[in-house]
């Protein structure tokens, strides 16, 4: 009988989420034109506690989407602009020498705007890899540690981070390990013609469109609560880590093409990635199960960022998103 209550209460909250999470999609969506699948990527990692990479040409919206959902979340929002001058201090904060009413000398720290939940990290990878990785161990614990003191932040703390793939000069690639700490990462599309003309048109008539919070940190965190109940089945756990051991070229679940191509695949988090990524889409469906299609709905976002190409598949300029889909499309769900 026990089991039974459980079963239909998590039912219940798996509607509810539904609810919810529909909300804050069309909340967003008033504020950017298109890129549904933008947009459902992003608050799928935010939701579930992960970091996300946006990429795209300028001009695509990747900032005013950060602004709409610290909007809707209402969340405390800090945005970096990053630039090859940008030291750490200036990221994470610095301790600096003061006098108390006695004349005393004493240190006292000076937060950083990383102290925030929702932080942008805008055109990440013009900053000297120094200064990005200031952000790693906030990235992964939630913590800032300076001069031997560890400060936490507020959760929930959400790192969105931006960078222009098309403009190499004055830029430095983000190194694996930092790549690793994003759940996601999004490429921002085109628009499509109907979309550039909405666009435009907000743009002369100066239509602002305001949003209204929907969700608060507090509430964020009780969401969380309930994906840990989404149950995760044996053989969908099993599918999850054949996926991320298919993008290894050493093992015997990688597509040919890996084997060719590829010369490092993707990390154990890219498995915790998948798992997580699919139990928000299921309650997004308003289901407390997850299924094999969850697992492949973000494959692309959680794997493409984590495999790295050798010689070959630098030379012959391989998409990895191809390699990814072709993972996805040869693993049988029986393994």
């Amino acid at each position: 009988m026990s089991e039974s209550v459980d079963a239909q209460q998590l039912q219940d909250e798996a509607e509810q989420f539904r609810q919810e999470f529909g909300r804050i999609r069309e909340a967003v969506g008033q504020v950017i034109v298109g890129q549904q699948r933008v947009v459902e990527s992003t608050l799928t990692a935010l939701l579930c506690g992960g970091n996300v990479l946006l990429e795209g040409v300028p001009g695509l919206g990747k900032t005013e989407l950060v602004k709409a959902l610290a909007g809707v979340l209402e969340l405390d929002y800090s945005r970096i602009q990053f630039t090859p001058d940008l030291m750490p201090a200036d990221v994470i904060g610095t301790n600096i020498m003061n006098t108390d009413d006695a004349g005393r000398y004493q240190l006292e720290f000076r937060k950083g705007p990383i102290f925030t939940q929702l932080l942008l990290a805008d055109e990440i990878n013009r900053a000297t890899p120094k200064t990005q990785s200031a952000l790693l161990e906030t990235m992964q614990e939630g913590t800032v540690t300076v001069g031997g003191t560890t400060y936490r932040l507020d959760p929930p703390f959400f790192v969105l981070a931006t960078q222009n793939p098309i403009e190499q000069e004055g830029t430095f690639p983000l190194p694996e390990a930092q790549l690793d700490r994003f759940m996601f990462k999004v490429v921002v599309p085109y628009l499509s013609r109907e979309e550039l003309n909405e666009v435009v048109q907000r743009t002369i008539l100066r239509k602002r469109v305001s949003v209204s919070a929907v969700l608060d940190g507090a509430r964020i965190l009780q969401l969380r609560e309930i994906l840990d109940r989404v149950v995760v089945s044996d053989p969908m756990r099993d599918f999850a880590c054949r996926l991320v051991l298919s993008t290894h070229p050493n093992t015997e679940f990688a597509p040919e093409s890996v084997r060719r191509f590829v010369r490092c695949g993707a990390s154990p988090r890219a498995a915790q990635a998948l798992l997580r990524a699919a139990r928000v889409r299921a309650l997004g469906q308003g289901r407390a199960h997850v299924s094999f299609d969850d697992i492949r709905w973000f494959a692309a976002e959680v794997l493409q960022h984590r495999l790295l190409l050798n010689y070959d598949g630098q030379a012959e300029d391989v998409a990895v998103t191809d390699l990814v889909q072709e993972c996805v499309q040869r693993l049988p769900v029986e393994g």
